[in-house]
């Protein structure tokens, strides 16, 4: 299925997108915790996007997610979705977009893993509506549906509102971003978010590489973690470097980033009884993504 899809975003390509130009950038929802993010794109209407990332383990809003921090499982996951404008301001830019993305996690299963597909233990689909009036805010809105194949973890829904900065100025060169999230299906409560990643890019090309020093907070509210688990906090912080470059036509970008995830004794109390149990863990990811 998940190559079916990937043929169908890029057969798009060619019919309502044109070659890679610069200066053009769409919205992207994380299906994870709906945070706010761009992504450089050519001209045209429909961006398809693609990207594929390893992490030493998978941790969702501060809370282990069926992999510890090690390098044991290695979980890969691979994302298929797209941003299609669908209203464009005096300038030509794009300031409605509708964003859809699905991502899917794969890890060597473990004994608990038994139902085929068992290395398959994540699969979450979000589909949103962002606008961008201006090009420096954007606000959003998403639903995110969030299943395991291998039948790990149980199926939630989540509706999420989200908004960030981007821009020039001091305010907006911090790149502030905030988020809140309630489920539709699973454990009640509310899920906010709030966060800022200043950069600094390493020359003064273009495409220059650039250094981010992301730092989130978030807090679950009555119980948004699981009955009776009340409020629950948790932090990150860290760098991550990004290096655009284009090819084919399109626009890709390498990221490596290294965060410390801060978890208040609620939180490393909760999962399995394999799950981390770290008040600080060490967090890696790199990824590989490619715009159209």
């Amino acid at each position: 299925m998940a190559d079916g899809y990937a043929a169908a975003l890029l057969a798009g390509v060619a019919l309502l997108s044109a070659p890679a130009a610069a200066g053009q950038t769409v919205p992207t929802i994380d299906t994870e915790d709906a945070g706010l993010g761009t992504a450089a794109v050519g001209t045209g209407a429909f961006h398809p996007i693609v990207a594929l990332d390893v992490r030493n383990g998978d941790f969702a809003r501060g809370g282990y997610d069926d992999d510890a921090a090690s390098l044991d499982r290695v979980p890969v996951h691979a994302q298929l979705g797209f941003a299609w404008a669908l209203r464009r301001d005096e300038a030509g830019a794009g300031d409605l977009f509708v964003v859809a993305t699905s991502s899917n996690g794969i890890h060597a299963p473990s004994s608990a893993e038994r139902t085929a597909p068992r290395a398959w233990y994540e699969s979450n689909n979000l589909v949103g509506l962002v606008a961008r009036p201006g090009g420096v805010v954007a606000v959003g809105v998403a639903y995110t549906i969030k299943t395991s194949p291998n039948g790990i973890s149980a199926t939630t829904h989540e509706a999420s509102v989200t908004a960030a900065l981007d821009g020039e100025g001091v305010l907006a060169g911090m790149k502030p971003h905030a988020a809140a999230t309630v489920r539709t299906k699973g454990d009640g409560g509310v899920f906010t978010q709030a966060g800022i990643a200043p950069q600094v890019a390493l020359s003064g090309a273009e495409d220059a590489a650039t250094l981010a020093f992301p730092l989130l907070v978030g807090v679950g509210w009555a119980g948004f973690y699981g009955a009776g688990t009340g409020d629950v906090a948790y932090g990150s912080g860290g760098i991550a470097f990004a290096r655009p470059f284009a090819a084919g036509g399109a626009h890709w970008q390498l990221e490596a980033e290294l965060l410390a995830v801060v978890r208040d004794a609620t939180l490393r109390r909760l999962g399995s009884d394999v799950a981390e149990r770290g008040a600080v863990v060490p967090l890696a990811t790199v990824r590989l993504s490619v715009a159209f």
